[in-house]
């Protein structure tokens, strides 16, 4: 049995997103990982920290490398991170060139740069479902668009408007959403110890910039005590949810009507044969509510102490990930409803 819905046995058919969600298993954290100590290595040896063949040793190495996971789970319970005994592996794998592992470089380091390098492919994904879910609304705007239907404020009857009226509303954020994702920059993390990668000297700035193009993420001001872009990836992880949970409010109250849409799939009840209920519609607005709950722990995540926080850093890996699947399934969900919508407005319209 599972803890979080996420990745549970059958919750996760519902809440889910197994495409989301193999970004954040153990393999691909672990390898985001590797790929950064090989990035590392190759950066650091075109600036002479270290010599090009064990550069060469240890991409090798870190090509081939296996972890032994239940070392690292016994390590991350005594250290409270995973990259100690994951380097201690890895320099064991590499041979004569292991003390070359992971030079001037520390734990937060590498795991801030895993993130990264695993949320970058995240949000284009993001930004084609997006696409995706546009596009059939204006495919059902194109065939539905002048029917009739009753506007409504405040919960009430308003005045008449058309199917096209309430579409829009629907379709007008997603533009700005995925001009959002698709411009972001994914930060590079490398400070070392304390933020000023001391051991690097006056070659600090240029391996970093080096590294930071082997990567392909953004060479920016050093963060790693200063959270504000988690933040605001999680706002707007909370923004695109919430804006496809009032998409999903609007299909459960227009079926709730009885005579505005018609929808396909789905929604059986165990006690009652007649009902079809609006379950991605629900769910939509489940999710939207879920995010914009985390978004106050990820807040509460950015008061870092000092140069470095262990707690507020461990909140976000409770909370992040979590915010990410929900708006991948949000996503997901949106788009299998808006192809389920059959019809919008009154049948006899």
């Amino acid at each position: 049995m599972s803890a979080t819905a996420f990745d549970h046995p059958f919750l996760s058919g519902l809440l889910g997103d197994e495409e989301i969600s193999a970004y954040f298993t153990a393999e691909a954290d672990i390898r985001a990982m590797l790929q950064f100590e090989a990035a590392l290595a190759r950066a650091e040896a075109a600036h002479d920290v270290i010599a090009r063949p064990a550069a060469e040793a240890i991409s090798a190495a870190c090509t081939s490398f296996a972890a032994d996971i239940p070392a690292l789970r016994a390590a991350t319970a005594r250290d409270g991170v995973v990259i100690p005994e994951l380097v201690r592996q890895l320099r064991a794998a590499t041979g004569e060139a292991g003390p070359h592992v992971h030079t001037g470089a520390t734990s937060q380091d590498v795991i801030d740069t895993s993130l990264m390098l695993r949320l970058k492919p995240v949000a284009f994904i993001f930004a084609a479902r997006l696409t995706a879910i546009e596009v059939k609304l204006a495919a059902l705007e194109a065939s539905l668009g002048a029917k009739p239907l009753m506007g409504r404020t405040r919960m009430q009857a308003a005045i008449p408007i058309t199917v096209a009226d309430r579409l829009h509303a629907w379709r007008t954020p997603f533009d700005g959403y995925r001009e959002k994702l698709t411009e972001l920059r994914f930060p590079l993390q490398f400070g070392g110890a304390a933020g000023t990668l001391e051991k690097l000297g006056g070659k600090a700035a240029a391996v970093r910039g080096s590294l930071a193009q082997e990567l392909g993420l953004a060479d920016l001001p050093q963060w790693q005590s200063q959270r504000a872009f988690i933040a605001e990836f999680a706002g707007l992880l909370s923004v695109v949810t919430g804006s496809l949970g009032k998409f999903g409010q609007d299909i459960a109250l227009m079926s709730q009507a009885g005579d505005e849409i018609a929808l396909s799939g789905g929604g059986g009840s165990s006690a009652m044969a007649h009902k079809q209920n609006p379950v991605a519609a629900e769910t939509l607005v489940a999710l939207a509510r879920f995010n914009a709950t985390q978004i106050s722990a990820i807040h509460q995540s950015m008061v870092h102490e000092q140069e470095r926080s262990g707690a507020a850093w461990t909140l976000e890996w409770l909370v992040l990930p979590q915010m990410v699947v929900a708006t991948g399934a949000a996503l997901r969900l949106s788009r299998e409803l808006a192809d389920n919508i059959q019809r919008l407005g009154a049948a006899n319209s």
